[in-house]
C-alpha cells in the first residue's frame, strides 16, 4: 500500500490544479485528502452533486467534511429524471448521469481554469457493470485512485490509518441502483425507497439495499446479519415499511453484494450500441 501511495502522490504532484468530483463517501473522501496534502489548497475544488438520486443525509455530510478538509466547496444541482433516457431505466442508465455530471464539472474546471477533473473510481469498481466509464473516457475524466492500482481495501485501510471518519463507512451507491432495468424511475419511488432504508437502518443495520420491484420491497443487508433482520421485522416494523407504499417485503437471503441489480444482465447488454 505504501507504493501504491507514493504512486499516488507522484501522479498528483504532475497536477497544477484539480476539481475532484465530491460526495463524501468512503473513496472520494481519501482522494481528496491526498489531493489536499499534494496541491496548494487554492488550487483544489471539491464539487458536490445535489441530486434527486441521493439521500439528504449524503449531501450533510459531504458539506461537513468538506469543511473539515478546509478546502473549496461547490455544491451544483443535477436533474437526471429530466432525461428520459436516465429515467425510462436502460441497462446503460449510468452513462446519461455521468455524462450530464461531468459535463458540469468540465465547464466549472474550464471557468475557474483548472487542469483536471478527478473522480474516485478504483481498481475494484473494475469489477462490476459501469456504463459510466464511458463517459468518463469521452470527457477526459482522470481517475488516480485506478491509475495508482488502488483497491477497495487499501483505501480504507489507510484511511482508517489517516484517521478519515469514512474508513468503515458503508458502500454508497445512488437510490436509482434500486430499480430494476425498464422499471421508470420517478421522485416517488426515490423517496420511497431512501425512508424504507432510514427505517431498516433504525433497526441496527448500517450496510442496507431496499430494491425497489413496485409493490414490493427486496430488502439486502451484510450475509451475516439475514437472521437478525428477520427477527427485526415484527409486525409493527412491517407496518412503517408498509405505510410508505409497499404492499409486500422480502429479504434477499444471499445478501448484500455490490451490483447485485447487474446479475441479470446478458452480455450483449453490458455493451449497448448507444
Amino acid at each position: 500500500m505504501e507504493e501504491k501511495l507514493a504512486k499516488l502522490k507522484n501522479i498528483l504532484g504532475r497536477i497544477d490544479s484539480a476539481l475532484v468530483a465530491y460526495s463524501g463517501g468512503v473513496d472520494s473522501t481519501f482522494l481528496l485528502k491526498v489531493v489536499c496534502d499534494c496541491l496548494r489548497k487554492e488550487r483544489v475544488l471539491a464539487v458536490t452533486a445535489n441530486s434527486e438520486t441521493y439521500p439528504s443525509d449524503e449531501l450533510k455530510l459531504a458539506r461537513r467534511l468538506a469543511d473539515k478538509f478546509r478546502v473549496r466547496h461547490l455544491i451544483i444541482e443535477t436533474s437526471e429524471l429530466h432525461n428520459p433516457k436516465f429515467s425510462n431505466n436502460p441497462v446503460n442508465r449510468c452513462y446519461y448521469c455521468k455524462r450530464e455530471l461531468f459535463s458540469r464539472l468540465k465547464e466549472i474546471a474550464r471557468d475557474e481554469k483548472i487542469e483536471y477533473v478527478l473522480d474516485a473510481t478504483q481498481a475494484s469498481d473494475s469489477f462490476d457493470f459501469r456504463p459510466g466509464d464511458k463517459a468518463k473516457k469521452e470527457l477526459g475524466i482522470r481517475s488516480p485512485l485506478k491509475e495508482a492500482g488502488f483497491t477497495k481495501e487499501d483505501v480504507r485501510q489507510l484511511s482508517k490509518k489517516f484517521k478519515l471518519p469514512t474508513w468503515d463507512m458503508p458502500s454508497k451507491a445512488c437510490l436509482a441502483s434500486r430499480f430494476p432495468y425498464g422499471m421508470r424511475i420517478t421522485r416517488d419511488g426515490l423517496r420511497r425507497v431512501e425512508k424504507a432504508e432510514k427505517i431498516i437502518r433504525s433497526l441496527g443495520f448500517s450496510q442496507v439495499r431496499v430494491r425497489n420491484y413496485d409493490s414490493t420491497a427486496k430488502i439486502e443487508v451484510e450475509k451475516g446479519k439475514v437472521p437478525f433482520l428477520i427477527s427485526k421485522l415484527r409486525p409493527e416494523n412491517l407496518a412503517k415499511i408498509k405505510k410508505i407504499g409497499y404492499k409486500y417485503i422480502t429479504v434477499d437471503l444471499e445478501g448484500y453484494r455490490t451490483g447485485s441489480m447487474n446479475e441479470g444482465i446478458k452480455f450483449e447488454a453490458r455493451n449497448p450500441k448507444s
